[in-house]
């Protein structure tokens, strides 16, 4: 989705280290998705500043828009598949500079101090990482030590702590480079923690939707064997096409056989139910 949205009134009331900017979401539960304003945290010392140029769209804005998790703070304002350009830094950032193409995920705090933050796992803070919607930063970083609502990517430009932006690679088209930054490290993560980032290894993707294809490409552009694994024939061409090299139907057993021993590890993104013993005669050891 590219960031474009019209000026609206009025202009809401803002702390001395707040501004207003314009927004796309809903004001309420009930409400229908509107512009409206919000504030944003000025920049501070270590604070990046950014117009935003896309955002992603992902199905868990649709889910907290709705409330189906039963936690929704309205007004609300999805969006955590950032891509901007930076406007402003301040005084103490090192990793950026005005005209940087940047991008920020899930997350925009933690308390940077607990194990978890030390080993580089802020997502598994102690004390609680802060969404980059639908959350509090509560640990002082951006806006001193008050608690201030966090509100998405779907708006004019926002205000977020060095630590939890990432420069973008020249050229990247920028149009579809936003949803790397959720469904991207999803799939590039597990990659990563089971070494299949050097290549060599036969890679099983269960699932060929938004996710898995995602999963097939980045497993093959490491140097992967891949396996798709699907309940529908129909994905086969459009698995291959992404870089599958064997497609696997998984109710047919003699699929499953004809390939079993074969996957060194296996990435399952279905989200409906499902006997994962299905896939289990495709692992090697």
């Amino acid at each position: 989705m590219q960031a474009h949205i019209p000026p609206v009134d009025p202009i809401p009331k803002c702390q001395d280290d707040e501004y207003p900017t314009v927004a796309w979401g809903k004001e309420g539960l009930d409400n229908k998705f509107t512009a409206f304003n919000i504030p944003r945290p000025k920049v501070t010392e270590k604070a990046v500043k950014f117009e935003l140029l896309f955002s992603g769209i992902c199905h868990s804005d649709c889910h907290t828009g709705l409330n189906h998790w039963n936690n929704a703070h309205f007004p609300f304002v999805p969006g955590h598949e950032l891509l901007g350009k930076v406007t402003e830094v301040g005084a103490g950032v090192t990793k950026f500079k005005v005209g940087d193409i940047v991008g920020v995920g899930c997350f925009i705090d933690s308390c940077s101090d607990c194990s978890s933050c030390n080993e580089g796992c802020e997502q598994y803070c102690y004390k609680g990482m802060t969404g980059t919607y639908n959350g509090q930063k509560k640990h002082g970083k951006i806006a001193g030590n008050q608690a201030t609502k966090t509100y998405g990517g779907y708006s004019e430009s926002n205000v977020v702590h060095e630590d939890y932006v990432i420069k973008i690679p020249d050229g990247m088209d920028l149009e579809k480079t936003s949803p790397i930054l959720c469904a991207g490290i999803t799939m590039y993560s597990p990659l990563n923690n089971w070494n299949c980032l050097k290549g060599g290894k036969t890679v099983g993707i269960v699932g060929v939707g938004g996710l898995g294809t995602m999963g097939i490409k980045l497993a093959k552009a490491m140097g992967n064997k891949v396996v798709a694994i699907s309940t529908s024939a129909k994905k086969e061409a459009m698995a291959k096409t992404k870089g599958a090299d064997v497609f696997v139907i998984s109710k047919d057993p003699e699929s499953i056989k004809a390939n079993a021993h074969t996957c060194d590890v296996i990435l399952n993104t279905v989200s409906a139910q499902h006997d994962l013993n299905t896939y289990m005669p495709l692992l090697k050891k």
